[in-house]
């Protein structure tokens, strides 16, 4: 006789309910979770992909972390545990190895989990993904496929969770302040890495960090971009090339490509939710509220990136929002269901401009418009509503810098239909 034929996928799991879930389990999501609890939101469920909550600062051994949250100085890994360990002591229900794979209308989720597919419905939903490095294949870096090519992510996952070294002579490609991070592992770790490289005339972090290199031994070089990776099973070396066209090799075991953040969107993507072009994160209000008001979303999914603190106070933020919004009957809650909303948009050398969508005349919400440059600006920020100039302030900017722009001082007109945010340059006499 033959054996009856097993069922590789498990059975459906019956439907289930809470009144909020949070999707990522990293600082925006937690601090969500504990704000919702405490103003007595009764159900309360994160859904984590991995295997333990905590998000990217889990992977970081260095501080530092929690000065504005927890009063004291951690390490990444101290300050995950302390996130979580919160959240429990709240009653918050984690839930890690579960990945939602669809977002529908009306708050309605389809999750998988170790014991099978589930279909879990809430009143809100809030989605705290954060943000991913753009790897190897979204650079169009040519050459091979060999091992030992990282982003800051791996690599730190590797070292402080799995107690691995990938490699012993990394070059470490760019220089945002999760570089140095990467650089701080590598050297942690015993790797000797050959150069940090830059494609532009200065470090993207906030100097003095271009001195943290030098300290350790390692040439720091600008004007620089990566042009072939060589080797066959693993990385052999790198032709690398400056401004002037001159082309080098340099002999390396590891490639590092570190930052150029975006959102991990994937499920807004895949979804009915607007997706912002520019920020590549939902659009939403001053408020969180994505275009299905069953959704909001806080956290670096909003615009790459921002620190784990600021997350945490934007997570608690839009808490705050999503119960006052489940209450329906305070002032809060009307605005955030009834009141007309007026489009923000920018233009080159911004980036984004997050908020996406605002009520005038509203003190309630996030307080700033939040901008990011592409290239270094200078010149006058300039906000119109409709034609009509509102607000403009002198600004030198340089890219990845936080730029806010406060909603309080911005006088928009009743009949105004939207906003639109410029960057003149500086004009001389």
């Amino acid at each position: 006789m033959t054996e009856p034929a097993q069922h590789s996928m498990a059975s459906q799991l019956p439907d289930q309910t809470a009144d909020v879930v949070i999707i990522g389990g990293g600082p925006a999501g937690l601090a969500a979770a504990v704000t919702l609890r405490r103003q007595g939101v009764p159900s309360v469920v994160v859904l984590e992909r991995d295997v333990s909550a905590g998000g990217i600062p889990r992977q970081c051994a260095h501080p530092p972390f929690g000065v504005r949250e927890f009063g004291r100085i951690l390490s990444g890994r101290a300050y995950a545990r302390k996130l979580v360990s919160q959240a429990e002591r709240f009653d918050v229900d984690i839930r890690v190895r579960h990945s939602v794979v669809a977002l529908h209308p009306g708050g309605e989720l389809s999750v998988a989990t170790p014991e099978g597919p589930l279909t879990l419905r809430a009143q809100r939903v809030l989605i705290a993904t954060g943000v991913r490095e753009m790897p190897r294949s979204a650079r169009l870096v040519s050459g091979t496929r060999p091992g030992g090519i990282l982003t800051t992510g791996v690599l730190q996952s590797m070292v402080n969770l799995q107690h691995l070294k990938p490699c012993n002579r990394p070059l470490i490609i760019g220089t945002e302040l999760v570089s140095f991070s990467a650089l701080h592992t590598a050297r942690g770790a015993g790797m000797k890495p050959v150069a940090m490289i830059e494609a532009g005339s200065r470090i993207t972090a906030r100097r003095p960090l271009d001195l943290y290199p030098r300290v350790l031994g390692v040439p720091l070089r600008y004007a620089t971009e990566i042009a072939h990776i060589h080797g066959h099973d693993w990385v052999e070396g790198v032709s690398l090339r400056n401004a002037q066209g001159d082309h080098w090799d340099v002999d390396c075991d590891g490639v590092l490509f570190t930052g150029r953040f975006v959102p991990e969107s994937s499920l807004v993507r895949l979804s009915h939710l607007e997706l912002d072009p520019l920020s590549g994160g939902p659009v939403i209000d001053q408020f969180g509220r994505c275009s299905d008001p069953a959704y909001f979303a806080a956290g670096n999914l909003l615009r790459p990136v921002e620190t784990a603190g600021w997350s945490y106070s934007e997570g608690e933020a839009v808490a705050t929002w999503i119960s006052e919004d489940l209450a329906g009957n305070t002032e809060t809650a009307k605005t955030i269901r009834d009141a007309r909303r007026i489009r923000v948009s920018c233009s080159a050398p911004l980036k984004l401009v997050v908020p996406q969508m605002i009520v005038p005349d509203c003190s309630d919400g996030l307080q700033h418009l939040q901008l990011r440059m592409l290239t270094p600006a200078d010149g006058h920020l300039t906000v119109k509503a409709d034609e009509q100039i509102i607000w403009r302030k002198r600004l030198s900017a340089l890219p990845e810098r936080r730029v806010l722009i406060p909603l309080s001082a911005l006088n928009v007109p009743q009949n105004c239909t939207a906003l639109d945010i410029t960057m003149q340059p500086k004009t001389t006499a």
